[in-house]
C-alpha cells in the first residue's frame, strides 16, 4: 500500500471506525511478525466486528491507487 493511501486506510479505522491507537499498534506489530493483511490480523484478534471488516474491505476496494 502507498504511504498516501496507507496514512488515508489509518485514519478511517480511527476516524470511520473509531479504531484506538492501541487497537491498531497491535495489529501493526503482529503483522511485523507474521506477514498477513492488516484487516484480517484486526478481526482475528476481535478489534473489529465482521461488520466493520466489511466496511474495511468496501474502502479499499474503493480507495484511490494514488
Amino acid at each position: 500500500m502507498k504511504p498516501v493511501t496507507y496514512s488515508r486506510f489509518m485514519s478511517f479505522l480511527k476516524e470511520e471506525l473509531a479504531l484506538s491507537h492501541d487497537s491498531i499498534a497491535i495489529a501493526q506489530r503482529y503483522s511485523e511478525k507474521n506477514p498477513g493483511p492488516l484487516p484480517m490480523i484486526l478481526w482475528q484478534y476481535g478489534l473489529v466486528t465482521l461488520d466493520q471488516l466489511d466496511r474495511i474491505f468496501d474502502w479499499l476496494e474503493s480507495a484511490p491507487l494514488h
